[in-house]
């Protein structure tokens, strides 16, 4: 299972709960696309975590930019992913990113509103904010290999700390091929 979170905005801890902890603890693979704040919190999540693959945000101190990247590709379950905190083109940047990056998809954070919206020419994943959900659910992302035979893509859903989906999705890969 690939888990996908951001936004933590946290001095010490993961701040993760419920089943938000669950998922991290269990993924293969866990992104966080940014706003980790402090370093402290960067080392948690990678003590929590199988592995992980994340990126810097805006409210990131100098220590994390040290040691992630602002954008990566991170591939899984035969799908490619451009991973970026925020883009100031806003989704038009976003999609023309993963474009770039020969992505099948654009996983990113920042508005901390959970959204995966598949209407631009290429599906854009805000996974939201477990911690700081600012007026929007608290959210995080799971996605899963599909059971479809017709070739690489994940089933992804939106979920609260509580375990509530609420959105279900579909992502499918190799369209860089």
């Amino acid at each position: 299972m690939l888990v996908v979170v951001s936004d933590t905005h946290a001095r010490e801890e993961s701040k993760l709960q419920g089943r938000t902890a669950e998922a991290v603890r269990e993924a293969d693979l866990v992104i966080h696309a940014g706003d980790f704040y402090r370093e402290p919190v960067l080392d948690a999540f990678q003590s929590a975590a199988a592995s992980l693959r994340a990126v810097y945000g805006n409210n990131d101190d100098a220590a994390i930019r040290d040691r992630v990247p602002e954008v990566r590709t991170v591939e899984y379950g035969g799908v490619r992913f451009a991973v970026t905190h925020r883009h100031r083109s806003g989704d038009t940047g976003l999609v023309m990113l993963g474009r770039g990056r020969d992505a099948d998809a654009v996983i990113c954070g920042h508005s901390h509103r959970p959204r995966f919206d598949d209407s631009g020419g290429l599906p854009i994943l805000n996974p939201g904010s477990h911690a700081q959900p600012r007026g929007n659910r608290p959210a995080h992302a799971e996605l899963t290999s599909s059971d479809e035979s017709e070739g690489a893509g994940l089933d992804g859903r939106l979920v609260t700390p509580g375990g509530e989906t609420f959105e279900t999705f579909q992502i499918a890969g190799g369209s860089s091929e």
